[in-house]
């Protein structure tokens, strides 16, 4: 096993040498903005700032107040992406180039047992994908603390954090190589299987994008409401944009119907057509680590039946 290992890192170690010097600029650029991103909080300039979804605002200019988080999203763009990249770059290769250049059989004919031949190869470059997307994931999550859920900094709810912190990042970049590893060993040609693992990984990360925006998997909670007190404050919550009025039979109506604030003119309105509370739908914030155990679930589950399935596929096309 030591011969196959060793011929395995040969092989990987440029691989593997790309994702450390990423994960490295990556853990400086942090330190860097992070710093800054301190150094703003605490001149001061935040301190009035309220938690909940609206701006806050500068009092001499009225202009909104906002901390530079465009670098921590950009490092949420790329965990969202590692699935991609790493199933095109990696998982494809990873046999497929030996069966392209017909490398195996040499490899086969020297007492190698092709379950032996496989487990050095994934072995390996699934270890390094858990380091590096875990590394990546947690560099994300240790920049994003001071200005996690503040409306000058990055809700939970948006989808760089949503899906690009979290050990959702870890199972999506476990189905990427799954995935590539598969489709490099079902296709003739390294660059078809590049190809293949370009279309099934972006279709399977925009899919479950859009799941977190229909709610498909995590439902919203409602929130209800009477007319005559302020309705609870939306804070972190990750509205659905379904709000309205309630009837006493439970029908609910636009709250358009009765477009005032909480008071006398709401409660006058409501009482005239029969509406009896208001009501919100919304996920709170703890609803992100249901949406990121949902998340692991499925892609984790996906990589496992993916790598399954090579494992079964080796017998014949091998």
């Amino acid at each position: 096993m030591k011969g196959s290992l060793w011929l395995a890192w040969r092989q990987q170690r440029v691989s593997a040498g790309i994702g450390a010097t990423a994960l490295l600029v990556a853990a400086a650029i942090a330190v860097y903005y992070r710093s800054g991103m301190l150094d703003a909080l605490h001149s001061g300039l935040f301190d009035h700032c309220a938690t909940g979804p609206l701006y806050c605002t500068r009092s001499d200019t009225g202009l909104p107040l906002l901390l530079d988080v465009e670098p921590l999203k950009y490092l949420g763009a790329l965990n969202i992406a590692l699935p991609v990249i790493i199933g095109v770059f990696w998982g494809a290769p990873l046999l497929g180039r030996d069966r392209e250049l017909g490398t195996h059989r040499m490899i086969l004919a020297q007492d190698v047992r092709r379950g032996q031949w496989f487990a050095s190869r994934f072995a390996l470059a699934a270890a390094t994908t858990i380091a590096l997307s875990g590394l990546l994931a947690g560099v994300f999550a240790w920049w994003w603390r001071p200005a996690a859920d503040r409306s000058y900094g990055l809700f939970w709810y948006e989808n760089t954090a949503l899906s690009g912190s979290g050990p959702r990042v870890v199972a999506a970049a476990l189905f990427g190589l799954a995935a590539g590893t598969l489709l490099g060993l079902l296709a003739r040609r390294v660059l078809a299987a590049m190809g293949l693992t370009l279309l099934v990984t972006g279709v399977m990360t925009l899919l479950l994008e859009w799941t977190h925006r229909a709610r498909l998997l995590v439902s919203p909670r409602t929130y209800v409401s009477a007319g005559s007190i302020p309705k609870p404050p939306m804070a972190e919550k990750w509205s659905t944009g379904d709000y309205g009025l309630i009837t006493a039979t439970g029908r609910h109506d636009d709250a358009l119907n009765c477009p005032f604030p909480s008071g006398a003119q709401l409660k006058e309105c409501m009482a005239a057509h029969g509406y009896v509370a208001r009501y919100y739908r919304a996920n709170p914030a703890g609803d992100y680590w249901i949406f990121q155990w949902t998340d692991t679930a499925v892609l984790g589950g996906l990589a496992a039946v993916l790598t399954i399935a090579t494992v079964l596929l080796l017998r014949r096309r091998v």
